[in-house]
């Protein structure tokens, strides 16, 4: 079946009302037919629920929805996407490991590496995304265990070369770690390309509606096993509700994605032509400086475009203020096209040498495109560019 199928089609087992949508199974634990079937289920010679914070029907529903989307045999839903990104490092590494990461990453992927997992004598190197397979490989260690990356990632969109660091894991054994939250399982199949884990922050495009959080890490039965005990002793677990809501979300992705990736490239065409910006970046863009590897590893772009403006911090101000559509947060992936300055928001902890490495300037504006009309969409950023243009110019005169 293709993908959107299976993401439409898989369900649990009906029960005795035959219900065509999946109930909600909104409780927090799950009785035994007898004591010998509890003694049974925490023996694990027999498949069934105990406690939702271990499993939970509609947890499982989700669950199974996105291995089928993603190829993989097994994965585990969390709370919240940096909960996955954290259950798939600390699940696996243990103290003495070292992790090889791309420098460009979210902020609080930044913060677990170098912040939490260094607590627990967790090493790091940070390699740039669009370095060398010798560059790369020149980064790896005795005891490097995982690599650890984003792409596209966020904000930069920056790529990472799956297949290239798919040779280099056959050769040296590491698990390559891919959070694909931007691409999403319908753009990029990671495991596909060789890696060994997908990571989502479900909040977003899998929601794509702003309404619930979550996360997932998938990948084969032999990793997601460590990964599992993590989760089921600390306890990141995934709400039955929030999984219910997520895995209807997911029979609408396909459409979805096809409407943000569609706003979102004449979006970027229309901003690369305006006199005001300095720089726009869209994988899908045949100026971005990793177009071919986009082409090769992503079906579409996705729906993030990032642009730069003169004037800094100041012009980003008078933009957002004269934005009428886009609103103003720092999440992305929502149906409502979202406006962001990672500069003060979502990277702001990093350094200054940090950010600079990774190119986020006080001019760097995050666009989530949604799901608007695209000629409302050029219009409104058209005109709150040159009305933010003028304003910037009186206060510098």
């Amino acid at each position: 079946m293709k993908k959107q199928t299976k993401a439409i089609r898989t369900q649990t087992k009906k029960t005795q009302y035959r219900e065509h949508s999946t109930p909600l199974f909104l409780t927090s634990s799950f009785t035994f037919e007898s004591a010998e079937q509890g003694k049974a289920l925490f023996e694990e010679t027999e498949e069934g629920n105990i406690y939702s914070r271990f499993s939970n029907p509609n947890v499982t529903e989700f669950v199974d929805k996105v291995c089928l989307l993603e190829n993989a045999e097994e994965g585990i839903a969390t709370a919240t996407g940096m909960a996955a990104v954290f259950a798939s490092m600390a699940g696996l590494l243990k103290s003495g490991d070292h992790i090889v990461a791309c420098r460009a990453l979210f902020g609080s992927a930044h913060q677990i590496i170098s912040q939490i997992l260094s607590k627990w004598g967790i090493t790091h190197t940070y390699v740039d995304a669009d370095a060398t397979e010798a560059e790369w490989e020149a980064a790896i260690q005795e005891n490097t265990c995982m690599v650890y990356l984003e792409t596209p990632s966020n904000p930069g969109l920056e790529l990472v070369d799956l297949e290239m660091l798919a040779r280099l894991k056959k050769k040296h054994g590491f698990i390559l770690n891919v959070d694909n939250c931007f691409a999403t399982p319908l753009l990029q199949t990671p495991l596909d390309l060789g890696a060994d884990l997908s990571v989502h922050s479900a909040t977003k495009y899998m929601d794509g509606q702003g309404r619930v959080l979550g996360g997932i890490v998938v990948g084969s039965a032999e990793l997601i096993a460590p990964i599992r005990f993590f989760a089921r002793h600390t306890g990141p677990s995934m709400s039955p509700f929030n999984a219910w809501t997520l895995s209807k979300s997911l029979e609408t992705l396909d459409l979805r994605m096809e409407r943000h990736c569609s706003n979102a490239l004449q979006l970027a065409q229309a901003l690369e032509n305006h006199p005001d910006v300095q720089s726009v970046k869209y994988p899908f863009l045949p100026s971005h400086p990793q177009y071919e590897l986009a082409k090769r590893q992503m079906s579409a772009g996705g729906a993030i475009v990032t642009i730069e403006v003169e004037g800094g911090f100041e012009r980003v101000k008078a933009l957002f203020e004269n934005l009428e559509i886009a609103s103003l947060s720092s999440n992305l992936g929502d149906s409502r096209t979202i406006v962001t300055n990672p500069f003060t928001t979502t990277h702001s902890k990093l350094k200054p040498d940090e950010k600079a490495a990774l190119g986020i300037t006080e001019g760097l504006i995050r666009i989530s495109v949604g799901l608007e009309a695209i000629e409302d969409l050029v219009e409104d950023f058209t005109q709150a560019l040159t009305k933010s243009a003028e304003i910037t110019k009186a206060i510098t005169a």
